[in-house]
């Protein structure tokens, strides 16, 4: 096993926190993973990894070596690429991203198959889940995220926003009637949406006139962390639920969800793409990232009244 091999298990390894996740990945043993960082840590002579029953974790200077590494690491999987792409005419590869659960199903998903066509060596790994992923620890190249940027380490690649609806089914507004302004809401129930159960739902969000963003407390008897569940919840009419607008056009031509207090919208959700601020990004993820921006901004997904 050569040096180069060597650092990319480590970086699997660091990034998933487990030897035997990092060896599945890449189509190895186990031992040979662990092998291949205890030999490195050998070379270095320091310790990079701290090993217990439960989890693996960087040593202090495994944190500086994996940050000082990842552009050797990107650097050879860009020559790696540029080699099979010679050879194939296409990108080769893995791509991690992640992003909403709406967004996968409704918008990116049913695009992929002319991606794969095009590139039949690139290997793409879509993560769907509402929390917000740890793109270094776990691995992933980019993220389509809704909301502000907080982590100033990555770079944010602006796509517009997210316009929101209030929808209840015709069921729920038969049995507690069509509210027609904001005091109408202490007489009706919200579906509660947090990240983590056991959270502080935001209430109902609106913007008033002055375009600052505002909140009413309202009582509800359900809280959900997935948009599948929040979206079910509110056809099987248990409340007023406040979703983005990807996704819901074939309910409400149905008729199975009805727009209500359209004159109270939810703030729309900055929508970004976020990548590691890493100097060089091989071809491979930079072309899925453009294929991404471009899918999302011909869904008309990122741009505010849409």
């Amino acid at each position: 096993m050569n040096p180069i091999e060597r650092l990319h298990i480590f970086h699997r390894v660091a990034e998933l926190a487990s030897f035997s996740q990092a060896a599945l990945s890449l189509n190895l043993p186990k031992a040979s993973a662990t092998i291949a960082v205890q030999q490195l840590e050998a070379e270095l002579g320091a310790r990079l990894l701290h090993r217990t029953t439960r989890r693996v974790q960087l040593t202090q200077d495994g944190q500086a070596f994996y940050e000082r590494s990842k552009d050797v690491v990107a650097d050879m999987e860009e020559l790696q690429t540029m080699f099979q792409q010679h050879k194939t005419q296409g990108l080769a590869g893995r791509v991690r991203i992640d992003m909403s659960t709406g967004l996968a199903r409704h918008v990116v998903i049913p695009r992929l198959p002319e991606l794969l066509a095009a590139h039949p060596l690139l290997e793409v790994e879509v993560s769907s889940t509402e929390r917000r992923v740890d793109l270094v620890r776990e691995g992933f190249d980019c993220v389509l995220r809704t909301g502000s940027v907080v982590d100033t380490s990555l770079v944010a690649r602006p796509l517009g926003e997210m316009r929101q609806l209030n929808c209840a089914s015709p069921a729920y507004l038969q049995a507690h009637g069509v509210p027609q302004t904001l005091a109408d809401l202490q007489h009706h129930r919200l579906i509660h949406f947090v990240g983590t159960l056991g959270g502080k739902s935001a209430g109902f969000e609106y913007t008033d006139e002055t375009g600052a963003p505002q909140s009413i407390a309202m009582q509800g008897a359900v809280t959900v962390n997935n948009a599948e569940a929040y979206s079910a919840a509110c056809l099987a009419g248990l409340g007023i639920i406040q979703v983005p607008n990807i996704g819901q056009a074939a309910h409400l031509q149905s008729g199975a969800l009805v727009e209500v207090l359209p004159q109270y919208p939810a703030p729309p959700m900055p929508l970004n793409l976020l990548y590691p601020n890493r100097r060089h990004l091989s071809p491979r993820v930079r072309a899925v990232m453009d294929w991404l921006c471009g899918v999302v901004g011909e869904a008309g997904v990122g741009q505010s009244g849409s």
